[in-house]
C-alpha cells in the first residue's frame, strides 16, 4: 500500500497543499467570490466552470471507489448549472474539497494489486493511470484557475 498512500498524498496535495509547486485549490479558491467565479475573462471559461469540471471527474471516480458503475460523460463535464448567488457558490467549493478528501482516503485504502487492475472497464486503463490523471487533471486547471483570478485581480 505504499503507492497507494504517495498517489493520496499527491491527489491531496494538489487539492490541499504540501505540493512542490505552492499552490492549492483550497487556498486559491478562499477569497474568490461568488461574482468573480462566474465573470467571463476573454473567451476562457470561468472559475466556477473549471471548478465544476475539476470536481465532475473526481465525483465520479469517487463512486468507481465507492463500489458503483462509472456514469460520467465527457460532454457534460462543463455543465455548471447557473451560479445565482454565494451560497451556490460556496456549496460548490465545499463539494469539491469534501469529495476530494474522502476519494483520497478511499485512495489509501487500496492494495497496490488494485493498482494495475483495469479502472471500470479496460478501455478506460488501470486505476494507476486513472489515479494519476484526475491529479494531473486538476493540476492543470488549478493553473487556469489560478492565472484567470489574477486577470480578475488587476481590473
Amino acid at each position: 500500500m505504499e503507492t497507494t498512500r504517495q498517489i493520496a498524498k499527491h491527489f491531496r496535495d494538489v487539492h490541499f497543499g504540501g505540493n512542490w509547486t505552492s499552490v492549492n485549490l483550497k487556498d486559491t479558491l478562499a477569497d474568490i467570490s461568488w461574482q468573480q467565479a462566474v465573470t467571463k475573462v476573454h473567451n476562457l471559461n470561468t472559475i466556477a466552470v473549471l471548478v465544476f469540471h475539476v470536481n465532475y471527474y473526481v465525483s465520479a471516480m469517487l463512486k468507481v471507489l465507492q463500489g458503483t458503475p462509472l456514469k460520467a460523460h465527457d460532454k457534460y463535464s462543463f455543465d455548471l448549472p447557473p451560479l445565482t448567488s454565494e451560497a451556490a457558490w460556496e456549496e460548490l467549493v465545499a463539494k469539491t474539497l469534501t469529495e476530494a478528501e474522502q476519494m483520497a482516503v478511499l485512495i489509501e485504502q487500496l492494495d497496490d494489486e488494485q493498482l494495475e487492475k483495469d479502472f471500470a472497464d479496460a478501455k478506460y486503463g488501470s486505476y494507476h493511470r486513472n489515479l494519476l490523471g484526475v491529479t494531473e487533471h486538476t493540476h492543470y486547471h488549478l493553473g487556469q484557475i489560478a492565472v484567470i483570478k489574477k486577470m480578475l485581480n488587476e481590473k
